[in-house]
């Protein structure tokens, strides 16, 4: 592992920390900041010649700030001859424009790729992306991780009888990852049937399966944003009758009036990683974060040593 470097930008210094723990690294020294005007400013603070540099720098909110940095992170290692630059996004923004839904729209998750691509990055590593066609965006090879081994563990562990289980999809463009965890974790299946009916609605009046009644309902998603989809599908399900309702996703963006909703929604626990920070204002009593960060940095000792990653999920 010598010849490997891991940084940190600024967007979850934290996981970065907790990646290099688990390989027995200590964080390789870089110094971030701005100038009086506003402009970003990078220096790596120990040699890269020659090295395999990991950056580690998801890009939420703030987006532009977070993505700008990891660009600059990336010029920065190019002009400074590391052999080869992984970005690892956890989180990747601007997911969500993944195509042209509508006249005279952009597809901005093609540009950032663009942009990464451009500034120098030979690979990128990513988790759970919110459309896993993304990948194609890139022109360099994407690692796609997913975080759904650890939101089953953590169920696993609560003892929960699969046959006290529905497993819930709050959309019909989430059954594939709610077959994925029924097929862990036991169960059965509901489905909820959300129409959006604008850009910021949507209307959520049926459950297709289940059933539902006096069920233990586990309810999985990739992100929650400003929470509206995810608390609805929560009312609609207990209002069928269920006894318990828990809902995990990967990413906590928990934006806009997420946590109102969250706090007032029949929810008993939200369970969220550590992919993007939650920062002590946006911690609710039932909130619990699990950390991805051994996924992270057994993939990237993969990458490292030219070895598979996607054994890391053929048995989980």
């Amino acid at each position: 592992m010598r010849e490997l470097k891991i940084f940190s930008g600024r967007a979850n210094v934290d996981l970065a920390t907790k990646i290099c723990r688990h390989l027995h690294l200590d964080p390789s020294a870089i110094t971030l900041g701005k100038f009086p005007d506003g402009e970003n400013y990078c220096k790596l603070d120990e040699d890269v010649r020659g090295r395999d540099v990991f950056l580690v720098q998801p890009t939420s909110p703030p987006v532009n700030d977070n993505l700008f940095e990891l660009l600059i992170m990336i010029d920065c290692c190019k002009r400074a001859s590391a052999e080869r630059i992984t970005a690892v996004i956890p989180y990747y923004g601007y997911a969500r424009q993944d195509r042209k839904d509508e006249g005279r729209v952009p597809i901005t998750a093609k540009l950032a790729a663009n942009v990464i691509t451009r500034a120098g990055a030979d690979r990128v590593l990513t988790m759970d992306l919110h459309a896993a066609q993304i990948q194609g965006f890139f022109d360099v090879p994407v690692d796609h991780l997913y975080a759904a081994p650890v939101l089953n563990e953590h169920f696993a562990k609560m003892g929960y009888d699969p046959n006290d289980i529905v497993i819930v999809s709050p959309d019909e463009g989430s059954i594939k990852r709610a077959l994925g965890h029924k097929k862990r974790l036991g169960g059965t299946l509901a489905i909820v049937d959300k129409r959006r009916t604008s850009a910021t609605q949507v209307s959520q009046n049926t459950i297709i399966g289940g059933p539902v009644e006096g069920k233990i309902a586990l309810m999985f998603d990739d992100m929650i944003s400003t929470a509206g989809s995810i608390c609805g599908a929560a009312r609609l399900v207990h209002a069928a009758g269920a006894k318990e309702i828990h809902i995990a996703t990967t990413h906590g963006v928990l934006c806009g009036p997420a946590i109102e909703r969250l706090r007032d929604a029949p929810i008993d626990s939200i369970v969220v990683t550590d992919s993007i920070p939650i920062p002590a204002e946006k911690q609710l009593p039932n909130l619990v974060q699990l950390s991805v960060a051994p996924l992270l940095a057994e993939a990237i000792k993969r990458i490292h040593h030219d070895q598979s990653i996607s054994e890391l999920f053929r048995e989980r």
